[in-house]
This record gives structure tokens, sequence and C-alpha cells, in this order.
């Protein structure tokens, strides 16, 4: 062994050191610097390296016991969580400084962003392996990754949250409503306060849609059917729905007597609704000449009929005789010297055909025929006194001679006189002009009164 080797490993035996490491720089244990650079004068010292929440690895140029000699070259590692700020590898210098600063930062992700509608609780705010917890308002529900953490590289797990509206708004509708119609009414006027919808999110509403008739309005018989619907500004809706009830109260309807007709007003079976009668031609009244449907449902007074006229021929005047068929019939008065007449028997035979037109126009015939004494006088089956007939032919100043025919209307007016036959189709023609047998044409078609050909 060489001679200059064998005194080396004296000396250093004579002298050793224990120095130790603890993973923020080296630092030496027994002797301080001082007392190192009094035995080593001349040779650069750094100060040891201590790096919080990291470590230190370093190699020295003639690998020196001692790491923070001149030349000495230490990287610096940052615990999981840290990153470093400055130079990660710095060399003792001959100024006995290091050649950069170093520090091990705790990793920090970006402020998380505030969900709208929302928020977050961290357990250590925006630094490494913090955990955040979204949470939305009341109304709102979560969308996406519930929690999120600060990972090593800065960024938050991956996961995207929002606060979405996903309920529907509260919407409550009125009760069941049931009304009745008043007397001679067909509708009744129905109103409600009109349901307020709540969003139960930001409590603003967007729509509200109305489905049926609106309050205020009136509704006819039945039931009705209404709905609300609001919307919200997420798009979610909510529906509510009631019914109307109207109801008409209604008596059995009313049929039109035989030989009469009827005429009702509102809608001829209602509440309130009066029906009147009236008989045709030749046909007096029996029972109540109006009816009235009642609250009960029930028709007051007593059913109505049409029973034919009763001609009393045993009056003592022309005049009281006529009296009968005033507003009732129109007279067809024919007379006659003999039954022979030839006019007289055209006349006849061409009404006998024509009967049905007769009993529409309500025309009741009254023949005279023959002279006084011996002259007869007859209403269809009746017959009339010869001095009542005598009458008669006095005083509408009928020729005793003379084929004669006299029209007399339903006041008594004296219309039209004939000295001559015609036919049954143009005393109908003439009949029809009549103001009053043009509202009696109304009613007969509409009761569908009629001759069939």
């Amino acid at each position: 062994m060489d001679t200059w080797l064998i005194a080396f490993l004296f000396v250093g035996s004579q002298f050793s050191y224990s120095f130790g490491y603890d993973g923020s720089g080296y630092s030496a244990y027994g002797d301080d610097e001082d007392s190192y650079s009094h035995r080593y004068r001349g040779v650069p010292w750094c100060a040891p390296i201590k790096v919080k929440h990291g470590q230190v690895s370093c190699r020295t140029p003639r690998g020196e016991y001692y790491k923070n000699v001149m030349g000495t070259r230490c990287k610096i590692h940052c615990k999981k969580g840290y990153e470093m700020q400055g130079s990660p590898e710095v060399v003792c210098m001959a100024t006995k400084q290091w050649s950069g600063n170093y520090a091990c930062r705790e990793i920090r992700c970006t402020k998380l962003t505030m969900p709208a509608n929302g928020g977050y609780k961290c357990s250590d705010g925006s630094y490494y392996n913090s955990r955040c917890e979204y949470f939305c308002s009341p109304g709102y529900t979560l969308k996406g990754e519930r929690t999120v953490t600060c990972m090593s590289n800065k960024a938050w797990t991956t996961g995207q949250t929002a606060c979405v509206d996903v309920q529907p708004p509260v919407i409550k509708c009125p009760s069941v409503k049931e009304k009745t119609a008043e007397p001679g009414k067909l509708t009744v006027r129905v109103t409600w306060d009109t349901p307020e919808g709540k969003d139960t999110a930001d409590g603003i509403l967007t729509d509200v849609i109305l489905k049926g008739k609106p309050p205020g309005t009136h509704f006819p018989g039945g039931d009705h059917k209404i709905s609300y619907t609001v919307y919200d500004r997420a798009g979610n809706k909510a529906s509510c729905r009631f019914s109307v009830r109207v109801r008409v109260r209604r008596c059995n309807p009313l049929s039109p007597p035989d030989n009469g007709y009827m005429k009702c007003d509102s809608d001829g079976d209602n509440y309130g609704a009066t029906c009147e009668f009236t008989c045709t031609g030749g046909y007096e009244l029996q029972g109540s000449a109006a009816r009235v449907c009642q609250y009960g449902m029930s028709w007051s007074g007593t059913e109505t009929s049409c029973s034919p006229m009763n001609i009393n021929v045993g009056v003592r005047s022309a005049a009281a005789l006529l009296d009968q068929f005033y507003e009732k019939r129109r007279l067809l008065i024919i007379s006659a010297p003999t039954a022979a007449n030839h006019y007289y028997r055209f006349q006849m035979t061409n009404l006998q055909h024509a009967q049905c037109g007769l009993d529409l126009r309500h025309v009741t015939v009254v023949e005279l025929v023959g002279i006084y004494p011996a002259q007869i006088g007859r209403i269809r089956h009746r017959l009339i006194p010869p001095g009542l007939a005598l009458q008669i032919r006095l005083l509408l100043q009928i020729s005793n001679n003379n084929y004669n025919m006299v029209l007399i209307d339903k006041q008594g007016v004296d219309k039209m006189r004939y000295t001559f036959p015609i036919t049954s189709a143009e005393l109908f023609t003439t009949i029809d002009t009549f103001p009053m047998r043009k509202e009696e044409m109304v009613l007969q078609e509409q009761a569908g009164h009629t001759c069939q050909p």
C-alpha cells in the first residue's frame, strides 16, 4: 500500500465526524461550521439545504462526504401535493451561496366556478386533495358530479355540475261548481278566482294557459271541463282541472192539443217557460190557455184540449148567431132561391171536394135555400129555423131571388160578395191574402198541418 494512502486513513481516523440527513438538507452534528472552517480553511462551504415538504439529493464533485462543499450539485424533490417554486437544482458556489432559490409550495387548483342557483363547500379550499361538495338552492336539482377533488396536476376531478330546475310548478284549481239556471234562462254566469301557480325554484312563471270558457261567461246546461296549465322558465309545467256543472230544471215536454196549437217561450220545457195554447177554427179551448214550468218541474194549470164548437142555432137574432164565430171561424154564406138553382148546385159540388182546404182556412159554410116561410137554413148538419135564416138575409142584405155568396172574415167584416159560383182555388187564394190568415199559415206550417192531395 502506498505511503500517502496510509497517512490519509490515519488522519481520517483521528478526525472523524458524524453527520445526518433529514429530508430538508444536510446538517452537522458534533461540531459547527466555524470549527470545520478552522480545520479546513479556504474550503467554500454553503449553508445546509432545508426544504419544507420536500427531499434533497446532492452530489459532490469529488465524492466528498459533506454535501454542501463548493461544487456540490443538489436536486430538490417536492412531496406529493406540493410543487417546486424556483430552481429544482442548485449548485454550491465559491461565494458560499447556492445558485438559486427553492421552495415546495402546496399545489392549488383554480377556483371553482359557483353554479347558478347553488354553491359548494370545500374541506381545504382549492388546495391539493381538497374535497368540494356542490349543493343547490331549494327547487333545483343537482345534475352532474356531486363532489370534486383537487388533483396533483392542479385540475379538479372531471365532471360538470349544474343546478337545474326539474320540479314542476304548483297550481291548485277551485272546487267543482254547480249552478242552477234562473227562471226562463238556459245559461248561468259562472265566476271563480283564477288559480295562481307557484314555481318551486325562482318563483317565476312564463305562461298560464286556460282550456275552456273563462270565468264570468255564461255556461249552458251540462258539465263543462276547465283546466289551467302553467309553465316555469325551465319549461316545466303543471296542470289542474275542475268542472262547472250547470243545471237547467225542466218539466216533462208538453204537446199541442189535437186541433190546436202550442207556442212556448224560452226553451219550451225549462223552469220558467210559458206555453200558450190556441185552437183551430171551429174548436173551443178546454183547460188552461197558458201553463208555466215551475221550480218543482211540474206544469201549472190543467191539461189543455180543443173541443168542437157547440153552435147554438136556438138564439133569437142573426147577430147572436154570427157572434159565436167571432175570431174563431170565417163564414161563407151561400144563398139561393131554390135547391135546383144551377149556380148553387155547382158551388156546393165544388166545395164538397175541398173540405180539407176549408177546414185548414177555418171556413164554415152556411146555406140559405128557398124563400120564407119555406126557406131552409143549415150549418153542416144543424138546421137553422126559417125565422133566423130570414134575419141573416136581412142583416147581410142578401136577395131572396138570386144566387149570392158572401165571405165574412173572423172579425165579422164583409170581405167579398159573389153573384156567380167560383172555384175553391179562387176562394182559397182570396182568403190567403188576409193578414190574420198569414199568421195562421206560419203556425200551421210549424205544426205540420197540411192538406194531402
